[in-house]
């Protein structure tokens, strides 16, 4: 099959940049393309009653110290930010105008935004960092900070994160390929099976 694979993401995942540092490798190898979803999982959360792993007593504790793990496992660089969790909004809706407007630009843009707050301690929450780094790829700084605070931007990511939690989206990295869901970043190795095989 040549379907895209959908791949869902908050910019607040640690998991969900360890996955947007490999998806596009996996699925090269499969002849696959990558649809990028950018979602907010906070108002997904609240439909479900649930809270991000790090503000659960206990799992919290085991997710910070499993995040450190996962990189050195997998020789991803990972420095644990100063501020964390952040509202990953700015930064989503900055994707979205992106791949609408310079879509040749957004996955670089993902890959930079999400680098900048897992390996450099950028906040990225902070609008002015987003503009900085989306100008640095040659995007319009300008014509963004114009888009990041126009109503209708803010409700596609609204409808955008709605879509993803009736698709079934809870949580970052999320992936659906053939039909099938895998959440997390160490269900891969599950999806490149069906990638490989067309089956699990």
């Amino acid at each position: 099959m040549s379907t895209s694979i959908d791949f869902y993401f908050d910019f607040s995942s640690p998991y969900g940049y360890f996955g947007a540092v490999e998806i596009d490798k996996l699925a090269a190898r499969y002849g696959r393309a990558v649809s990028w979803h950018p979602i907010l999982l906070g108002p997904i959360f609240k439909t479900l009653g649930t809270n991000s792993l790090v503000n659960i007593p206990v799992k919290g504790e085991y997710s910070r110290h499993d995040m450190e793990r996962t990189a050195r496992f997998h020789n991803i660089f990972y420095k644990a930010p100063s501020n964390f969790p952040i509202g990953s909004q700015v930064a989503a809706r900055a994707t979205l105008w992106v791949q609408q407007t310079q879509p040749a630009k957004a996955v670089e843009l993902i890959k930079t935004l999400y680098s900048a707050y897992f390996t450099e301690d950028i906040d990225i929450s902070v609008t002015d960092n987003v503009l900085r780094i989306a100008a640095d790829l040659g995007i319009d700084r300008a014509a963004l900070e114009a888009a990041l605070i126009s109503p209708e931007l803010k409700d596609q990511l609204r409808q955008a994160t709605e879509a993803a939690g009736k698709a079934g989206v809870f949580g970052s990295p999320f992936v659906i390929a053939d039909g099938e869901q895998f959440w997390g970043f160490d269900r891969f190795a599950q999806l490149e099976a069906l990638l490989k095989n067309g089956k699990i």
